[in-house]
Order: structure tokens, then C-alpha cells, then sequence
């Protein structure tokens, strides 16, 4: 993996941008997405959360291809709770899975759970140099 500064959606249409989700659903079957660069994406793409919501509702909180470009990585259940190193730990399993199958060549990927989450890069970094080649691009903001 490869750590970069700069603007996650400049990525957008020309890399994969994964977007840390939970996995809360509401009664209208829609995801919260409350905070970070999930609520970036819903604000970009209105229809995202009933997107989300539907793929969470059927194959449970996992890693799933939203369409434009973007893929979900839950680092938690529920907008009320601390994000999950072993969730983390998990999500960045099944996003080198599906880029092994889509044969993707570039994914950039927001810090996991270090933004409105909580943690702490130092204990994160860890977990994603296990996994993570030089195909995924871990992104923190400019300085």
C-alpha cells in the first residue's frame, strides 16, 4: 500500500473510492450515512443510502460494488458505536477479494475509523499493511 495526501473524490472515475460505511438500515431501507466521506458520497449520489441499504438488507454489512465508481468498507454496525479493528480487519479482506475479481488496478481508500471514528492511524495502519498491495492508495487529507 502506498499512504498519499490529498482529496478523495479527485479520485473519482479514475480509481476505485472506497467509502467507510456502517451497517445501521433504517425502516425505509436506507443506510445511515451519517458523517466522513460516507456523507459526502450521499450527498453526491442521493440515491446511495437506499443503494446501500438494499445490498446490507440482502448479503448482510460487507464489502459490496455501489456502482459510480465507489465500494463500501464497514468499519461499524451502527453510527452510535466506535468503529472495529477486527470489522476493519475483515473489510480489508473482502476488499482485496473483490479487487482480485474485478482485476481493479487502483483503489484509494480514506484512513478506516481514524476520521469521526476515533481510532487512531498508528493502530490502523497496521491491519491495512497486512492486506493491502501496491494497488490500494490510503488517502489522508492535505495538511
Amino acid at each position: 500500500m502506498r499512504e498519499i495526501r490529498g482529496d478523495l473524490w479527485d479520485y473519482l472515475g479514475i480509481a476505485v473510492v472506497v467509502i467507510t460505511t456502517g451497517g445501521a438500515v433504517s425502516r425505509r431501507g436506507e443506510c445511515a450515512m451519517p458523517r466522513g466521506c460516507a456523507r459526502q458520497a450521499r450527498d453526491r449520489f442521493p440515491d446511495l443510502p437506499a443503494v446501500l441499504g438494499a445490498l446490507i438488507r440482502q448479503e448482510g454489512n460487507h464489502v459490496h460494488d455501489l456502482g459510480y465508481g465507489l465500494v463500501s468498507f464497514p468499519v461499524e454496525n451502527s453510527p452510535y458505536e466506535m468503529p472495529g479493528l477486527g470489522m476493519i480487519e475483515r473489510s480489508c479482506a473482502e476488499l482485496v477479494t473483490l479487487t482480485d475479481a474485478r482485476l481493479w488496478a487502483t483503489v484509494v481508500v480514506p484512513r478506516p475509523g481514524c476520521g469521526g471514528g476515533g481510532l487512531q492511524w498508528p493502530e490502523v495502519r497496521p491491519i491495512l499493511a497486512r492486506h493491502f498491495d501496491g494497488r490500494f492508495l490510503i488517502i489522508s487529507e492535505k495538511e
